[in-house]
This record gives structure tokens, C-alpha cells and sequence, in this order.
């Protein structure tokens, strides 16, 4: 049982849900169809929903129902773990989130159009470990690309974290 555990508190686990965007520059552009979603940790990792849906429209949502787990045990995830403890170490980090990128997918017909990044949001694990509680299917804002302060849409995330991070807090301890 202990050793599950263990696997448990080396882990940290997203899903995406879904993704509903509000009027904006986005829901107008003809050249935006097909949407993915990335996930990334600081520099080291990133996933990305397997499939880009049809842009939604109006108060519709799209869903994803996508998973991915980043793995954070010592033993072969050490840069990744170092990186969680100098959030927790570190009070002015700015890079402490989770960082979620919806990113607009060229038409099969226009392969030569590049993906394009549309709208960023962000989840702080700093802010997960101090609440000392997990993100479960909250909506997050996403905010415009070009415009960070314009919120685009709703993207509905679960990051479960908390485990990781007190097993990583714990170790700082003992360093």
C-alpha cells in the first residue's frame, strides 16, 4: 500500500475538460476553426489534447475529456521536481503555474497557415499548495493573446497537485 502511495505523491495529474470562448476577436475570425489545447510545465514539458475540435460558437462549449499525468518522482524526474520545490521555496518566482495554451489548428486545406497561439490561461501550483486544496473542474479564464488583460473564454481544468507538492515540501525540509 505504501508504495502506491508513493507513486500517487510523485504525480501530478490534469485533465482538460472543456472550453467555451465569450464574444471576442476569436469567435469572429473566419481563419480560426479547429482548436487544441496545450499543457506545459515551465520548460520541460508539454502535453497537448490529442484532438482539435471545431471552434465553438456562441455559449457553446467544446470538450476535450483529455488526461495526462506529469510525473515528478525523484528518481527520474529530478529537473521537474527541483522546479516544484523552488515554487515552494521561492515566494517571486513568476513561473509557478501550470500553463494552458489554446492554440488555433490550420484546416486540413491550409497546411501551410501555422498553428497559432490564441489565448493563455493559468493555474499556480504555489497557489494550490498555500490553499491546500486541488483545482477540480473549476473554469479558468483564458485570456487573449494579444490583448492579456481581454478574458476570451472559459476553460474548464482539474489539476490535482496538492500531493506532489507536499511530498516535494516535505523534502525541502529535510535538505
Amino acid at each position: 500500500l505504501c508504495s502506491v502511495f508513493k507513486q500517487e505523491v510523485e504525480k501530478i495529474r490534469i485533465k482538460i475538460t472543456s472550453l467555451g470562448l465569450t464574444e471576442s476577436r476569436i469567435t469572429s475570425d473566419e481563419t480560426i476553426q479547429q482548436l487544441f489545447v496545450e499543457c506545459r510545465l515551465n520548460n520541460f514539458l508539454a502535453e497537448e489534447t490529442p484532438l482539435s475540435l471545431p471552434k465553438p460558437t456562441g455559449g457553446q462549449r467544446i470538450h476535450y475529456n483529455y488526461s495526462a499525468v506529469i510525473n515528478v518522482d525523484k528518481a527520474d524526474n529530478r529537473a521537474e521536481r527541483e522546479y516544484l520545490k523552488s515554487i515552494l521555496l521561492k515566494p517571486h518566482l513568476p513561473a509557478d503555474s501550470l500553463k494552458f495554451t489554446v492554440v488555433s489548428d490550420p484546416p486540413e486545406d491550409e497546411q501551410d497557415l501555422e498553428c497559432e497561439d490564441i489565448g493563455f490561461a493559468y493555474v499556480s501550483l504555489k497557489e494550490i499548495f498555500q490553499k491546500q486544496r486541488d483545482i477540480i473542474d473549476e473554469d479558468i479564464d483564458v485570456f487573449d493573446s494579444q490583448d492579456a488583460s481581454a478574458v476570451i473564454g472559459k476553460l474548464t481544468v482539474t489539476v490535482e497537485a496538492l500531493q506532489a507538492l507536499r511530498s516535494v515540501h516535505e523534502e525541502c525540509k529535510t535538505d
